[in-house]
């Protein structure tokens, strides 16, 4: 298509071509008030992107201020590619996670592929050198053909770009529910490492600044994929796959290693990822942030495709490109940099001072746009919210008590479910030690990675239950953040800070809209207790499939500090005559939990309880005792209750097992999934010194070398099973409903 036949501002308007672009009647008579004129086909475009809520966030801004940014540990918070935290010795952690989810219902190995690209050039636009990738990832149940195709693929996307870019996949989650089975969740986790001394941020500043277009040349793949990610998926999928972009890892390497190099050339003034809605984007929101406007020819992109468009150059979301702003006259110094690494580096702009957004092409202007509307003044909505019926039913409900006759099996079975299940099958395909730093790899609470040439390391996890969140959304927020945090702790780290990745439905939908706040004001107030300021984040809405909306799964990546190496916790016991220990309290708290799915196939009732006060306390009496050398292993019970996690903590030993001896009702002990509890092991002399620290610990049992893991409850031995054998149907239960017929 030329440019001659791109419709008129008159045709747009009289046959509303601006509603299949994602603008609403309202917001494109805003334009008209805004230009004091109709906008041509290019402009419509650009505006519908910058306004489509995956680049505006214009529904969840309002909740969005919710959050605390502000801490000590705080170098740099929401509002640039990645946020930062200190970790002592001028050295920061560069931290962000994204969602990939439209791309990856549609093709989900390269949606899945590209969204590790995307989140990795967002944690080196930073200045910072990615060291380490995470997943969270939820699917429908393993029983159909098409969610095991698109589990396969996403998790080979995930490991074919991370493994060639040579960055280690260290940690993640996978979980399975029946409201993902039409819309899959894919959100990839960054981290890098800085010099403080060396960040770099997206701005265009500097009149007459020479702007430069750096990586892999523009095609027409990913055209309007920010407007794709924030509607509802179609009945069929049909007619979006040119929706979806595809990724070189080869190219993003060498594209971190140039980028990188320029950070280091006082030339570069500011650099940007060309994300969703690509070089729009980039280009007007480094133009808006510094008060600046931005002239662009677009004749001088390189284009992939011949007789491509302005709209088409605009709205291209191909990967591995970058735009960056230099200082005039020096612009060779930064070609050089990246003619070493064979990649095109072409100035195709500069920095103006109207705050215009003016683009060239075939030597006319398509574009000239206020700036400030398009990034920093885009609409914002506050929805209606509504409390929906089912929440007020469960809270009404009688407390759910689960009738569970045989404990052995019912073990079994939790150990068989896919969410309970070894992950092996997906992180075998991970190169988790790349860069030979990864301490404690996938599978354990928390990734371990150290800080060459320091006594330091940091720990990573991404968590969320959102069966939880949907019953309760205000608690389930908070257990998020708790459970985040747990993870972190149980690791040996003080947690540091959390980026936030929201996935929910239709926001339009007050019932919808009701679960994002609450869940929202739920994190914001765990986050402020338990000292883990919200430095990045992503929204992803319209996370429907034909007007079934998955649970509201607010995603939390969370980072933290290990002040030694030598406080490193790991899940598994290690020695015989080891004391195990339980901390903090059970109760019947089965709303939401694993074993509520294995025997209804539903979720109801009450969320399990939290008090954040009694969290952060226990947490940080538990790390004490971490650091004072006390603790052999330490595990966070989650899904499935102690039972699970006595499991978890044998799973990968030497034939330990482990004798516990309960008093009480045996499902509510082995199977609750009360909230702020931790299995850990002692030596049986430091068990007293540990017991002077934490105060809501109790021992349990102790661990043996038998192999077998032996419970009993008021004198009535419960569980008798062999370790070996319930981790061999622990690790059997993915790849075995892979491979059975749906």
């Amino acid at each position: 298509m030329s440019q001659m036949l791109e419709p008129s501002p008159e045709t747009i308007e009289k046959d509303k071509l601006y509603l299949e672009m994602g603008l609403t009647d309202e917001e494109y008579q805003s334009i008209i008030r805004i230009l004091e004129r109709r906008p041509n086909y290019t402009e419509t475009g650009i505006f519908s992107v910058m306004w489509s809520e995956h680049c505006s966030y214009k529904t969840s801004k309002p909740l969005l201020r919710k959050f605390s940014s502000q801490g000590p540990q705080v170098v740099q918070g929401p509002g640039e590619g990645a946020g930062i935290v200190d970790i002592g010795d001028g050295q920061g952690i560069v931290f962000k996670i994204e969602s990939h989810n439209s791309p990856s219902a549609i093709e989900p190995y390269q949606g899945a592929a590209t969204g590790v690209g995307g989140i990795m050039r967002d944690i080196f636009s930073m200045g910072a050198k990615p060291i380490a990738a995470l997943n969270s990832l939820r699917f429908g149940p393993l029983n159909s053909d098409r969610t095991k195709y698109l589990f396969e693929e996403v998790v080979r996307g995930i490991a074919d770009y991370g493994n060639r870019l040579g960055v280690p996949t260290v940690g993640g989650e996978i979980q399975f529910d029946e409201c993902y089975q039409g819309n899959p969740l894919v959100n990839a986790m960054g981290i890098g490492l800085i010099e403080l001394k060396d960040i770099q941020k997206g701005v265009a500043t500097g009149l007459g600044n020479t702007v430069i277009y750096v990586g892999s040349k523009t095609g027409r793949d990913g055209i309007h994929g920010a407007t794709f990610s924030s509607v509802e998926l179609s009945e069929d999928n049909k007619g979006q796959g040119s929706d979806i972009q595809a990724g070189d890892p080869f190219v993003e390497k060498l594209l971190t290693d140039a980028c990188l190099e320029v950070t280091h050339c006082d030339a570069l003034i500011g650099m940007q990822d060309m994300g969703a809605a690509g070089l729009t984007s980039s280009a007007s929101e480094m133009a808006s942030k510094a008060g600046m406007g931005m002239e662009l020819d677009l004749n001088l992109v390189p284009q992939r495709e011949e007789n491509m468009t302005a709209y088409e150059m605009m709205l291209s979301e191909s990967q591995e490109r970058m735009l960056l702003v230099v200082e005039q006259g020096r612009e060779q110094e930064i070609f050089a940099i990246f003619e070493k690494y064979d990649l095109e580096a072409v100035a195709i702009g500069r920095v103006t001072g109207d705050k215009r957004f003016r683009l060239f092409h075939n030597g006319e202007v398509v574009c000239d746009l206020p700036v400030d509307p398009l990034a920093e003044d885009a609409p914002v909505y506050y929805k209606e919210a509504k409390v929906p019926a089912y929440y007020e039913k469960f809270q009404n409900q009688a407390s759910y008590q689960p009738k569970v006759d045989d404990y052995e099996y019912i073990l079994t079975r939790l150990l068989q479910q896919p969410t309970i299940a070894s992950k092996e099958y997906a992180y075998q395909q991970f190169d988790s030690l790349a860069q030979v730093n990864t301490v404690v790899a996938p599978g354990s609470d928390a990734a371990v990675i150290r800080i060459r040439g320091y006594d330091k390391a940091i720990a990573l996890t991404t968590d969320c239950n959102s069966r939880y969140i949907y019953l309760d959304p205000e608690i389930g927020g908070q257990i998020a953040v708790a459970e985040a945090a747990r993870n972190i702790v149980a690791s040996g780290a003080r947690p540091l800070a959390l980026t936030d990745g929201l996935n929910y439905g239709n926001p339009d939908k007050p019932e919808n809209y009701w679960q994002m706040e609450k869940s929202v004001e739920g994190m914001a107030k765990a986050s402020i207790e338990l000292d883990t300021p919200v430095v990045s984040g992503n929204v992803s809405l319209y996370n429907e499939k034909a007007g079934v909306s998955i649970f509201p799964t607010p995603i939390v990546g969370m980072v933290g500090l290990h002040r030694s190496t030598k406080d490193i916790t790991t899940v598994q016991f290690k020695a015989e005559q080891d004391v195990i220990l339980l901390i903090g309290d059970t109760k019947a708290e089965f709303g939401g939990s694993e074993l509520q799915n294995l025997l209804e196939g539903e979720y109801f009732g009450k969320a399990p309880s939290l008090d954040l006060n009694i969290e952060k306390r226990r947490q940080a009496q538990l790390l004490t005792a971490i650091q004072k050398g006390y603790v052999q292993s330490a595990h966070d019970l989650s899904e499935g209750g102690l039972a699970v996690a006595l499991g978890e903590s044998l799973f990968g030993t030497e034939n330990l097992g482990a004798e516990i001896d309960l008093n009480g009702d045996p499902t509510s002990l082995l199977f609750s999934e009360s909230q702020s509890r931790f299995l850990v092991s002692i030596k049986p002399d430091h068990v007293e010194a540990f017991l002077e620290i934490v105060e809501d610990a109790r021992p349990i049992g102790q661990v043996t070398s038998d192999g077998k893991l032996q419970i009993t409850c008021d004198r009535q031995k419960v569980i008798n099973q062999s370790v070996r054998q319930l981790e061999a149907t622990w690790k059997g239960a993915i790849p075995c409903l892979l491979k059975s017929k749906a």
